[in-house]
Formats: structure tokens, C-alpha cells, sequence
């Protein structure tokens, strides 16, 4: 009875550290990749101007990093580079921009950048969702409930806009 006891004991403990290992693992090769990545644009960019998509992954790199005011004006060289290139799906810029002004509650700068984003692209559920959110740390509860609701006719199954809008609605018939 002892021995089987131990084994359970030390068959547990060998799954949770084998568990934690290869968690460990995927987040030192996730951020070696994203370092690696960095490393490149960065190096790329610093020696000659550099394509849109290139700007906004080094943007969102330092996005991701929680660096945001290095990501700014890499998102904003992201804009004019994507404007004297003619390019046409640019969305996800001004949603990143958006996101980096809200990380640093600028909320009516993300505001901004957030409409623009669905202006060019009404059907773009995170701009939807992200400029509810903004509304919300705004105070502005009837067009947050107004964004989500937008959101949940684009994506009805959407987990978050369903959340957010049940919730707001109790608020806004209160």
C-alpha cells in the first residue's frame, strides 16, 4: 500500500515537472523567435526605410513588449508608408495604434484610431470590440453597449461582445 502510494506521489509530481518544463520551453523559444525578430527589423530599419508591414510588425513586437512609446511612431511611419504604397488594407494599423493610446489611457486618441480602423473596415470585430472597451473606460456605457451590439451582428458568437453587452444593457436600463 506505501509503495503504491509513493508511486501516485512521484507519477504526479514527474507530470507537473514535466508539464512546467515544456511550458518553459515554449515561452523561451516564443520569446527567442520574438527577440530574433526584433533583432532584424530593427537592424533593417535603422539602415534603410523600410516597407508598411514591416513598420507595423516592429511596432506590434514592441506592442507586445509593453513598450509602447517606441511602438507610436512606428505605427504612425507604418501609415505613411502603407499611404505612399497604395496599400489598401491598413485596418490593422490604426487598431494597433488604438491599442497602444488605450494600453496608455489615452482613450480618446485610441477612440480616434479605433473609427478609423472601421471606417475602413466595418466589419473588423476586434476595432469593434476595442473601441466598445474604450467607450467603457470612457464612461460612455450606451455606445459601448451600441459598439458591442455592432460586433455581435458581424460576429454573433463573439465571448467577449456578448459579455460586455449583457452586462451594459443591466447598466444602461438601470
Amino acid at each position: 500500500m506505501d509503495n503504491n502510494l509513493v508511486l501516485v506521489y512521484l507519477s504526479i509530481f514527474v507530470t507537473l515537472l514535466a508539464f512546467a518544463g515544456v511550458s518553459v520551453f515554449r515561452q523561451l523559444f516564443k520569446t527567442r523567435k520574438l527577440e530574433s525578430s526584433l533583432s532584424k527589423l530593427k537592424t533593417k530599419l535603422s539602415k534603410e526605410k523600410g516597407t508598411a508591414q514591416e513598420y507595423y510588425e516592429l511596432a506590434s513586437i514592441y506592442s507586445e513588449k509593453k513598450v509602447f512609446t517606441q511602438a507610436i511612431p512606428l505605427f504612425q511611419k507604418a501609415l505613411k508608408a502603407a499611404e505612399e504604397e497604395g496599400e489598401e488594407s491598413i485596418a490593422p494599423v490604426y487598431n494597433g495604434l488604438g491599442y497602444v493610446y488605450f494600453a496608455q489611457e489615452q482613450y480618446d486618441l485610441a477612440i480616434r484610431q479605433y473609427k478609423e480602423a472601421i471606417k475602413l473596415k466595418p466589419d473588423y470585430v476586434s476595432a469593434l470590440n476595442n473601441l466598445g472597451h474604450a467607450y467603457e473606460k470612457k464612461k460612455l456605457p450606451a455606445q459601448a453597449l451600441e459598439m458591442y451590439e455592432t460586433t455581435l451582428k458581424v460576429s454573433p458568437n463573439n465571448a467577449t461582445a456578448k459579455r460586455r453587452a449583457e452586462s451594459l444593457r443591466r447598466l444602461v436600463s438601470a
